[in-house]
């Protein structure tokens, strides 16, 4: 599912043409007729965490669309000037109002059909208390057997989880990058 195209300059508002730039580029992009401001379209990135407690991880419960009502970790859109570092820690304290350590990076997944890149940081949390924010109906600390693998919100999340899981039991935590089609 692909972002609409852009139909009018930011610029200006007038509307744009999709062709290839004067420059040699060789990508047809959204062109201003008026002003020939040429725009480019790029993927957005998510940024969230793996919070995890001894042996469990925490998972929100979505009060949002999409995939109202499964359980996700808690991520969302980065926003700008912040690094995904930063991002990944908002989205952390706002969906699931946890108090964590962030770690290193675990994930990098492209996921070109939505025009997406996920990120995702291991964070320790440092307290069993939390404080959902208005986009999560529940939030709570599951163990690897307990997961709700079949009502889990989006394959980048069961995706990070298994790499999680094999992690621990291997002993070491490594990045994990790849793709999702």
């Amino acid at each position: 599912m692909q972002r609409p195209p852009i139909k009018h300059c930011r610029e200006c508002g007038t509307p744009v043409q999709y062709r290839l730039p004067d420059d040699g580029d060789t990508r047809e992009r959204a062109i201003c007729s008026a002003c020939d401001t040429v725009h480019y379209e790029n993927p957005l990135n998510v940024v969230g965490t793996v919070p995890w407690l001894g042996d469990r991880v925490l998972l929100c419960k979505r009060n949002i669309e999409p995939r109202w009502g499964k359980w996700t970790l808690p991520a969302g859109f980065m926003e700008l000037g912040e690094t995904t570092a930063q991002g990944a820690a908002r989205e952390t304290r706002e969906e699931a109002g946890a108090l964590f350590e962030l770690e290193d990076l675990f994930t990098v997944m492209s996921v070109p059909r939505v025009g997406q890149v996920h990120l995702y940081y291991r964070a320790r949390l440092t307290s069993e208390v939390f404080d959902p924010g208005h986009e999560t109906l529940e939030a709570r600390l599951f163990a690897e057997h307990e997961i709700p693998w079949e009502e889990l919100a989006f394959r980048t999340v069961r995706e990070t989880l298994q790499r999680y899981f094999a992690d621990r039991k291997a002993g070491r935590f490594g990045t994990h990058a790849f793709d999702i089609e």
